[in-house]
């Protein structure tokens, strides 16, 4: 008990320090609206996230080393722009709305050009998935704080 005590107030210390260095983030941007700038990172990090998941899925059907480093290039891409959008907007709105859409579209790739098919139940799954972000990304604004 004693050593969890400890611990709670080394963090504690930790957090006051950092709030009072000059440039440390220490806490959520206090606006999280999504700037036109964000937008335009959000639609960038979320075509090269499917762009990724076709290589993807083109290595899956066809192994070979260029395609596998093309793949973990796009990802390495869009995670580094995914960083981006973390410290403007915040690590909850950021992969929210980034997992949401990505959900989208990646159904919407697997399902249109690569003629993959879910069963009723995988349909509901990916269904109540997109209800659950919306619901995860709306909360706060909705007064879930």
């Amino acid at each position: 008990m004693a050593g969890a005590r400890q611990h709670l107030d080394g963090v504690q210390a930790l957090a006051e320090r950092s709030r009072k260095r000059p440039g440390a983030v220490h806490a959520l941007p206090a606006e999280n609206n999504l700037s036109l700038s964000g937008f335009a990172q959000l639609i960038a990090s979320t075509v090269i996230f499917l762009l990724a998941a076709t290589g993807a899925k083109s290595w899956a059907l066809a192994p070979s080393i260029p395609k596998l480093l093309l793949t973990l290039a796009l990802y390495s891409l869009g995670n580094l722009i995914m960083l981006r959008l973390v410290r403007e907007f915040g690590m909850a709105s950021a992969f929210s709305l980034s997992a949401v859409i990505q959900l989208v579209a990646v159904n919407v790739i697997a399902l249109a050009f690569f003629g993959e098919r879910l069963s009723v139940v995988q349909s509901g799954g990916v269904v109540l998935a997109i209800l659950a972000v919306g619901l995860i990304t709306l909360g706060p604004a909705a007064g879930g704080r």
